[in-house]
């Protein structure tokens, strides 16, 4: 048979390529655009993408074979068109962009079944306290896996298996993965304020409709704003589609796994770096079969094979973290809504201080702008005043103004408490020789060295540059002439303990 005659496969690989390479389909083998394939790469094999399909080669060229295909759901076009507008915007190989789908290379491999343990009822010969714990958890009636029933009996597992071994206890078969439950859209639902009913409408709206518009929806700290993009989460998930609710740390995610959960009584796919292999397999695999509805992540589960994404909420589209600085350089929000206008569906932008570029884009229209002026509940927002250093001048040598200590001596005598928050390390930002005007900075990276008075040191916030603080200048060689100029903390608690010493000692002393 001539070689030349066999269909093509242009093939995407996870690597810094600018393009598919292209493999020979062999006979008998049935691919389609975004199936998963194993091909040939120099002596090791490689899972790719079919970006596209060719009738056949140019004449004279050859090629090697596509090794298999895997049994998985293909990869959408909308997700492969995601993958090429990102990688073009940022002027990214595609091979880079793809490396970020393909970040659990286990969720190809053939699902390990897993195995349990429950009592058989049948007696043992040697009876021990640690064994006689074991039939105790087990007699609940539950079968439990081999680590679980050890935990919960506090025996190793060598016990449990010995127990398995006389016939105690007998093997059950567990599925390799846990299913994903489907979501209750009408549990859990709060009663909404009439301010939040109408935001409430308003997304739906927007997600009903099926259109690929932006929302900013902006609402002051406590107006509820979780509550009322759950209704629009619920829109999206009763017309088929699948949710994204992208968070920008970790750490937010358990209380929101909890609030989602409670909500539509379903736990929903978690997806970010602390997962364990096995459950990142489960929510790749979820996700790109479309049964997992609901997916709580970070800025990476954009990336994954999405089968009918129909909504992106990003909560806190303000914070930083949603930009990516190491490999490939992206911001997930800008991105998310990439994926809107590509996938035709809608991006809710959450926040109670939005971003500028957020603002801007309401403004001019190119957004949807809804708002939550209450917060739930009605409790008072708390009153933030600009202080005029230049109406109210400070004293020689204070930091505190005026008005600053009257409303501190106020809130104390009424029982309260009060903060002052400056985000400046060290006693002075900079110490300057007032006979030669030197100024002490660092010898490695030239910024100015911060004296630490507590410590007698001087040190350079950047490098980690140490130095004790010298009594003469290393300039002119005066000494008792080195100034700090400039307020640190240290230097704003030694004034607050001049001005208010038993409260500010006090809460020295619970500090020790």
């Amino acid at each position: 048979m001539n070689p030349d005659s066999h269909p093509i496969a242009d093939v995407l690989l996870p690597l810094a390529l600018e393009g598919p390479y292209s493999y020979r389909i062999p006979a008998g083998m049935a691919l389609e655009e975004g199936c998963y394939v194993a091909v040939p790469l120099g002596p090791r094999s490689l899972i790719g993408v079919v970006w596209s399909l060719k009738a056949h080669a140019p004449e004279g060229t050859k090629l090697r074979d596509v090794i298999g295909r895997f049994d998985m759901p293909a990869m959408g076009e909308i997700h492969r068109k995601f993958v090429d507008w990102l990688a073009d915007y940022y002027v990214e190989p595609k091979g880079n962009v793809l490396r970020m789908v393909l970040r659990c290379p286990g969720a190809f491999e053939e699902a390990k079944g897993q195995v349990a343990y429950r009592t058989t009822g049948q007696k043992i010969r040697r009876m021990t306290p640690q064994r006689q714990r074991v039939l105790d958890v087990a007699s609940e009636g539950f079968a439990m896996r081999l680590s679980e029933l050890a935990k919960a009996a506090g025996v190793g597992t060598s016990v449990v298996k010995s127990m398995a071994k006389e016939g105690a206890l007998e093997v059950v078969a567990l599925p390799a993965h846990k299913a994903f439950q489907p979501p209750d859209l009408n549990a859990g639902g709060l009663t909404l304020s009439k301010q939040q009913q109408l935001a409430a409408q308003e997304l739906r709206a927007v997600v009903t409709s099926r259109s690929a518009k932006v929302m900013l929806f902006d609402g002051v700290t406590g107006s509820g704003k979780t509550e009322v993009y759950f209704e629009a989460m619920a829109a999206a998930l009763a017309a088929g589609g699948q949710v994204l609710l992208l968070l920008p740390e970790i750490a937010l995610t358990a209380g929101f796994i909890t609030r989602v959960e409670t909500r539509f009584a379903c736990e929903p796919a978690q997806w970010h770096s602390d997962l364990r292999p096995r459950e990142r397999e489960r929510v790749w695999r979820g996700v790109a079969s479309g049964e997992a509805k609901i997916v709580v992540g970070a800025r990476s589960a954009l990336f994954l094979p999405w089968k009918k994404l129909g909504l992106i909420v990003v909560d806190e589209e303000h914070e930083s973290a949603y930009k990516q600085d190491d490999g490939v350089t992206y911001h997930a929000r800008d991105m998310a809504v990439l994926y809107g206008a590509i996938g035709k569906f809608p991006v809710i932008l959450s926040s109670a201080t939005p971003s500028l570029e957020s603002i801007v884009n309401a403004d001019r229209g190119r957004y949807g702008h809804v708002k939550l002026n209450d917060r739930h509940g009605r409790p008072e927002l708390p009153e933030i005043d600009l202080v005029d250093m230049r109406k109210t001048p400070l004293e020689t040598g204070a930091w505190l103004s005026t008005p600053l200590i009257e409303n501190i001596t106020a809130t104390l005598a009424a029982g309260d408490q009060a903060l002052l928050f400056l985000n400046r390390r060290g006693y002075a930002p900079v110490t300057v020789c007032r006979a030669c005007g030197h100024r002490m900075d660092c010898p490695n990276c030239a910024a100015s060295l911060v004296e630490h008075r507590f410590r007698r040191q001087l040190m350079c916030h950047h490098c980690g540059h140490l130095e004790p603080t010298p009594k003469a200048c290393p300039q002119c060689g005066v000494e008792d002439k080195l100034v700090p100029c400039g307020p640190g903390i240290e230097r704003l608690a030694e004034e607050a303990v001049q001005r208010f010493p038993e409260h500010v000692l006090r809460a020295l002393r619970c500090n020790r």
